[in-house]
């Protein structure tokens, strides 16, 4: 029988090796829905509820936190989730037919509406102030290896998607009074290189819808990302002081200021919505109140039928690292998925002789 470890430790891997030297994995986990569940990922926030990305699907939960609803239920990815203006709906990037397109679901529930058929892949970045069409990123105006990404809207109606007049952008949201962007023009090749320094690096750009008339919070080399609106101040991700942290720019002062202060892990995606800040950091959902500046880890249990911890049998056996054979010849010792096997060379038994994941 597979051993049962419980949702707060590391799901640890048995392994099996036979003589055939064919591995034999058994997954085993049990989720509680007690336990507070981490990797909660790209969070979002309307006046009432949080959601989030986790276990490739889309899942909801009060502000107070408490046991999280799932929306979807898809075996590929679904990711970006963002609330409209009013909190009705929700618009993310998923994949339900190949491809990584624009889709919207009620905040309740409900079967989600594909809006983007392009070929090209479509991420979902937020709402426009009237909420009545959905921004996305897309470089399926371009062709190289890479390919240039800017904003398009599509309506949540469904139609014809239009490129915004910016000849560029990748992460960017606008101003709820509709009259700026807050955004970063382009994507980098690694997007999770801790302290990277080089050309790909560009300042958060705020521009003017109407005017064009561009400003920028005070920068040098950092990697800025993922800028976000509340009232007239754009709060985003830097990596300045050597870890990811929350950043605020008054636009009217012409203020900088650093809005947390973690020194372990990085903050990796906010959002903002009803006058708050949300935002993932060691795979925990954080609420930032914009006044106060204090923020805090919103206790969340996401409790599923995951697949891939039920007990199943995987052949590995190309995962044989490193062997050596006994002074006798009659055993070969390998190195496999973290585990160490002896292998008779004739009959006898496959040994396992660490029991560990380690």
């Amino acid at each position: 029988m597979p051993k049962l470890f419980p949702a707060a430790e590391p799901c640890r891997r048995q392994t099996i090796l036979r003589p055939a030297i064919f591995l034999t994995i058994i997954l085993s986990g049990v989720l509680t829905a007690a336990a507070q569940t981490r990797l909660l990922r790209t969070p979002t926030v309307s006046s009432t509820q949080i959601a989030f990305a986790y276990a490739n699907n889309i899942w909801t939960v009060p502000r107070s936190g408490g046991s999280a609803r799932r929306l979807t239920s898809f075996p590929g990815q679904t990711q970006n989730p963002h609330f409209s203006p009013d909190g009705k709906w929700i618009a993310f990037s998923g994949e339900y037919a190949g491809n990584l397109d624009v889709y919207v679901i009620p905040s309740d529930g409900g079967e989600p509406r594909r809006l983007t058929w392009h070929p090209g892949g479509d991420q979902v970045q937020g709402w426009t102030a009237d909420g009545k069409a959905i921004v996305f990123s897309s470089a399926r105006a371009t062709w190289a290896p890479s390919g240039a990404p800017r904003f398009w809207t599509v309506s949540v109606d469904g139609g014809v998607e239009e490129p915004m007049q910016l000849p560029r952008g990748y992460q960017g949201k606008i101003s709820a009074d509709g009259t700026q962007i807050a955004y970063r023009m382009n994507n980098s090749w690694d997007e999770e290189r801790r302290n990277y320094r080089g050309g790909q690096n560009r300042p958060i750009w705020i521009v003017d819808l109407k005017t064009f008339d561009l400003v920028s919070p005070p920068w040098t080399d950092s990697k800025d990302v993922d800028p976000v609106w509340v009232e007239d101040t754009v709060y985003f991700i830097s990596d300045r002081d050597g870890v990811a942290n929350i950043w605020a720019f008054q636009t009217k002062a012409k203020k900088l200021t650093q809005v947390t202060r973690f020194t372990d892990f990085d903050v990796k995606a906010l959002d903002s919505g009803s006058g708050v800040v949300v935002f993932e950091q060691a795979g925990y959902v954080h609420e930032l109140d914009p006044r106060s500046g204090k923020e805090h880890v919103l206790n969340i249990s996401a409790a599923g039928d995951f697949p891939w911890m039920m007990p199943n049998w995987q052949d590995v056996s190309n995962r044989i690292a490193n062997m050596a054979i006994s002074p006798t010849g009659k055993r070969v010792v390998v190195e496999a998925r973290g585990e160490i096997f002896t292998i008779p060379a004739d009959k006898g038994d496959v040994r396992n002789l660490t029991n560990s994941s380690g």
